[in-house]
């Protein structure tokens, strides 16, 4: 249970996983088949000390997860043996763990890369079996009494410890903690009982949200209708996969029903998309599918479960895992946010609404004339054009500017290595060197493009980022990443070029690896992305995108495929206006699913009370009777972020105020690279071996501050400038 709790994994975060369906539903029983003499960790690895990925089988693979597994609890049982009378917790135990980990995790990692990157290698359901035996291997530390009682016994020794001991100790104790380890008798019976209870609740509302989606569609046959539609568009729909040939259906889909929001020009195929959108679950047409039974069960088993652990609300045991630490900090955030984006939001409709008029629209804007004005909008005032932009992006040139953006902010070279084993013959190698070391500190593999059925591919996909291994210096091993992309591949000689959205993805990946990469954690529970605060586990990432707005910087990566000529500086200023382009309508919209989810988790008030009470709060137009959106919002029932689903926005704001300072620092006339190195010896190197609370006054030298996520959205100001 608290692995999950703890961690939102990459996987989980973006896909419905087949591996967390309930076994007994889906009728499928993993089988881990018998270990062979040839089961050898080493047939994994090259002599360089790389995965040897181009030797990879599935059997193999299967058979060293089998073998590592059964290996990894028989340590564990082993290292339990130790605790009993023993002295020093981290030699005696923490470390002999640590060199556990580091076997079985590589084997995980090329597993987890293979699944993202080539299906072929690693098709779903072999990726199932291994994921949920080696979960089930790496669980047993986290679910160990002895263990769980030499940190307590350790920590209370009153001993001085380093940040990261401590945080080494925390993070087992809490661990223990979340699992129940300290609960006895009927108690424990009860916990566990809630726990099986709620996982089938969580599966049957995904199962109902996913049969509601698939079971709305309509047909249209009007080919004016269509011609506003993007090709891309035209051609998902198409039921000949043309995209000027209809007949064209519309559904639920992401990928279908966000675009046609924004570019149906027919209001009332809209409406009715709308409507059918926002009444998902509902019962209002199927009482089958009807979610708001199995939600109100969820809230109560998690509520709980929650004071079974010793917690006053599921919010309150949440934040044991968050660097905001209590309901009060964030919600203290939230309200601030919300005093300036809920004033600018009322004259952001109203500015639209007249755009709408002066073009013709003689009704009130409703929710589902918003996406389709709004893009109108922003293209009359901006001329945006993505395909435009894109010829400024090839992509070889965005890696080699990015690389050289960070070789200078933080002192490192990132150097390409050849004859090293992959998947795909697209594939590349980097490895990461300090300045003063002839020796690499770090490697990753670059997979930037789309193959045809091979790879895992998402709507609105920002690539992956997995970490094959850790930083262990028990283990004397180095980190090592994969990054995942699915850009265009270059076609009949043509560069592959990039839109401003891929690019974003691009620098937002690699900053997030960067945390990995650039650890200098020593234990591999705390180093890099590992033991983060799920709030502030994407601020590298959002970090890294800031830059992308800096004039300088900007046009430094971009170069016309042709002529290479940079940017040009109308569209670098257009950039920074579509970020703000209603901002605040659109800030609000994740301040409401924030400060709901949070009600929710806090209070026992029926669902649609909430809904009713918060609204006019934070929208402007008028909540519709039928709309049950909540029903259908399975990131806070099915998925990792209940209670959790303002860390998203926590990070953009922690984000926003760390690159203030490099603002901060030009405005002054001050240098740049001290600012990076203290963000490279702050954030980078520390990882989750320190509270990101005080990473962050370390950085910065006070607590964090909205303003600057304000600032950089345009809220700032007191009126909207057309």
């Amino acid at each position: 249970m608290a692995s999950s709790f703890l961690r939102p994994n990459i996987l989980t975060r973006h896909l419905k996983r087949p591996f967390y369906q309930n076994k007994r539903n889906s009728g499928y029983v993993v089988l881990i088949p018998e270990i062979g003499e040839d089961a050898d960790t080493s047939t994994l690895l090259s002599e360089n000390g790389l995965p040897e990925f181009n030797a990879f089988t599935i059997e193999k693979c299967i058979a060293t997860i089998s073998k590592q597994s059964l290996e990894y609890e028989n340590g564990v049982r082993q290292i339990e043996q130790s605790c009993m009378n023993c002295k020093n917790a981290f030699v005696e135990i923490f470390q002999p763990l640590e060199t556990l980990d580091s076997q079985l995790e590589l084997t995980w990692g090329m597993a987890k890369t293979l699944y993202l990157s080539n299906s072929s290698l690693m098709p779903t359901k072999s990726y199932i079996q291994i994921h949920e035996r080696a979960h089930k291997a790496r669980s047993s530390k986290f679910n160990s009494i002895p263990i769980y009682n030499a940190a307590v016994d350790e920590k209370n020794r009153l001993k001085k410890l380093t940040d990261e001991e401590q945080r080494l100790l925390d993070k087992y104790i809490l661990e223990g903690k979340l699992n129940g380890l300290d609960i006895k008798g009927a108690k424990r019976d009860r916990l566990n009982n809630i726990l099986n209870n709620l996982q089938k609740e969580r599966n049957v509302i995904r199962e109902k949200v996913g049969v509601a989606t698939k079971r709305f569609s309509s047909i249209i046959n009007n080919d004016r209708v269509a011609k506003e539609f993007p090709e891309n568009l035209a051609k998902a729909m198409s039921v000949n996969n043309e995209a000027d040939k209809g007949p064209w259906k519309l559904t639920l889909q992401p990928h279908i029903y966000e675009p046609f929001m924004q570019y149906c020009p027919d209001r009332n195929l809209r409406w009715n998309a709308w409507q059918a959108h926002v009444q998902r679950c509902s019962g209002y047409l199927n009482k089958d599918l009807e979610t708001s039974t199995n939600i109100e069960k969820l809230r109560s088993y998690r509520s709980e479960q929650a004071k079974i652990l010793g917690y006053d609300s599921f919010v309150d045991m949440s934040m044991e895992t968050k660097m905001a630490g209590s309901l009060e900090n964030v919600i203290s955030v939230l309200d601030n946010l919300l005093t300036t984006a809920r004033p600018m939001q009322d004259v952001e409709l109203d500015t639209l609404q007249s755009y709408a008029n002066e073009r013709g629209f003689d009704s009130k804007l409703e929710h589902w004339d918003i996406p389709y004005w709004q893009r109108k909008q922003k293209w009359s005032l901006y001329n945006f054009d993505e395909n435009k932009i894109r010829e400024y992006f090839p992509l070889p040139k965005v890696i080699n500017s990015l690389f050289n953006l960070c070789s200078n902010l933080f002192r490192i070279q990132i150097v390409e290595r050849s004859n090293t084993h992959t998947w795909h013959k697209d594939v590349k190698y980097y490895d990461i060197y300090d300045e003063n070391r002839n020796k690499p500190i770090a490697g990753f593999y670059l997979d930037p493009y789309a193959r045809e059925d091979e790879k895992i591919r998402v709507y609105d996909d920002a690539g992956w980022h997995v970490s094959i291994r850790q930083k262990n210096f028990v283990a004397s091993t180095q980190p090592l990443s994969a990054l995942i992309f699915n850009f265009q591949p270059p076609i009949e000689g043509k560069q592959s070029l990039l839109t401003f959205k891929e690019v974003s993805a691009l620098f937002q990946r690699f900053g997030h690896a960067l945390r990995h990469l650039l650890t200098t954690a020593n234990y591999s529970e705390v180093a890099g992305l590992s033991n983060v605060e799920w709030d502030a586990a994407e601020v590298c990432g959002q970090v890294m995108t800031h830059w992308l707005y800096d004039q300088h910087t900007i046009q430094s990566i971009s170069g016309h495929y042709k002529t290479d000529e940079p940017l040009p500086e109308e569209i670098v200023t257009n950039l920074q206006n579509i970020r703000r382009h209603m901002a605040g309508y659109e800030l609000c919209k994740e301040l409401y699913l924030s400060r709901l989810d949070l009600e929710l988790y806090s209070k026992q008030t029926f669902w649609r009370d909430l809904v009713m009470e918060l609204w006019p709060k934070y929208n402007a137009l008028p909540f519709d009777k039928y709309d049950s959106h909540l029903l259908s919002f399975t990131k806070i029932f099915s998925e990792e972020w209940g209670a959790a689903y303002y860390c998203h926005l926590w990070s953009k704001m922690i984000a926003a105020d760390i690159y203030s300072a490099f603002d901060e620092a030009r405005e002054r006339n001050q240098d740049i690279l001290t600012i990076s190195k203290r963000y490279r010896d702050t954030f980078l190197a520390t990882g989750g071996s320190c509270h990101p609370s005080e990473v962050f006054r370390r950085f910065r030298g006070r607590d964090p501050s909205p303003h600057a996520l304000l600032n950089n959205l345009g809220l700032t100001n007191k009126i909207v400038e057309e």
